[in-house]
């Protein structure tokens, strides 16, 4: 690592160490549809509601929908019609999660790229996550979607920082190391500031531990899988990783994960 990057890990880190690092907080909306989510019998007309109280993110929504990825043979035009193709639970995590991506707004044209790729790849992980709960676990399949959405979120943090250090946007090199080694305590610290499921709060830390062993099948087996399928690793193939047993996923079972996006109405 070279001497900007040392330079810059250390005042990030103790910038989080110190509670120094000024975190986004979590807009009223979000606050509002999470509260919303956990009402069991909320219909799609009050979840609408909800969701409609912003425009802009209403207005998202249904694009997302209509989108590349996500596929609808019939143009989507209205929220309640966006909610009922999704399902109410899959629609609150996805909402709460483009709500989390308009808190970060880049100036600079290389770090925008950078933000719209980690949510197109979220938005990958987090369908695949929801399937791989759905059929081979017992767990919320939209508690999954919503970790898969927020798995990389420590890195949105440190893009931003970059946009005011144009010597680390010039290197993206040593960008790229910094966000691989400071997203994971700071994706912690994010969640749990923004009163994150108990279950969800440690993720972005433990998901890059791929021997990472527990008592129980828990959501970060789930995404570590779902992400791991998706970027695929001919080193590591996924049936060598703890979470596929946690999973109790026979040995010789293959999983195609086009077949896993397309069963959420995703495309790759």
């Amino acid at each position: 690592m070279n001497k900007l990057a040392d330079k810059v890990q250390a005042q990030l880190l103790a910038a989080i160490d110190n509670d120094e690092l000024l975190l986004p907080t979590l807009p009223e909306v979000a606050l509002s549809i999470r509260e919303a989510a956990e009402d069991s019998e909320i219909s799609v007309a009050a979840l609408s509601r909800v969701i409609g109280q912003d425009a802009a993110l209403s207005a998202r929504l249904i694009k997302v929908v209509n989108s590349p990825l996500l596929r609808a043979s019939v143009e989507v035009t209205d929220l309640h019609t966006a909610i009922t193709r999704l399902g109410i639970n899959y629609s609150c995590n996805l909402a709460i999660g483009l709500v989390i991506e308009q808190i970060f707004h880049a100036r600079s044209p290389s770090v925008e790229l950078k933000l719209r790729d980690i949510w197109a790849r979220s938005l990958e992980v987090a369908g695949i996550s929801y399937e791989l709960c759905r059929r081979h676990t017992s767990l919320k399949p939209d508690q999954a979607a919503l970790g898969g959405l927020v798995h990389q979120i420590g890195a949105l943090p440190v893009l931003i920082y970059a946009e005011e250090h144009n010597e680390l946007l010039a290197d993206p090199v040593c960008l790229h190391h910094i966000i691989e080694q400071i997203q994971p305590v700071l994706g912690d610290k994010l969640l749990s500031a923004w009163d994150f499921p108990e279950q969800l709060v440690n993720l972005p830390s433990q998901i890059d531990d791929l021997q990472r062993t527990t008592r129980q099948l828990d959501y970060i087996d789930v995404v570590q899988l779902a992400r791991h399928l998706r970027q695929g690793d001919p080193a590591l193939p996924p049936t060598a990783l703890p979470a596929w047993r946690h999973l109790k996923l026979p040995a010789d079972k293959r999983l195609d994960v086009d077949e896993l996006l397309e069963a959420r109405g995703m495309l790759r």
